[in-house]
């Protein structure tokens, strides 16, 4: 049980971490898109951050969800 506790928390803490770099990967492909709107490349590579950052957020909620039951 404890072994479980430990996982989620460090499973916890590294989409936290990603989630931040996913989030700093965003911003400069923005900035990079304000210079040079038209870019397909960047354009691909947004949608793929953006999709990354929605799986890192759907898995922050998840383990949210379960650290309740080990909590109490």
């Amino acid at each position: 049980m404890n072994d479980n506790i430990n996982n989620y928390h460090k499973q916890y803490e590294n989409a936290l971490k990603t989630i931040e770099r996913l989030k700093e990967i965003k911003a400069e492909i923005d900035l990079k898109l304000k210079e040079n709107p038209v870019c397909s490349y960047l354009h691909k590579d947004l949608r793929g951050v953006n999709l990354d950052i929605t799986i890192t957020q759907n898995e922050i909620e998840h383990i949210e969800s379960h650290l309740p039951e080990y909590n109490s």
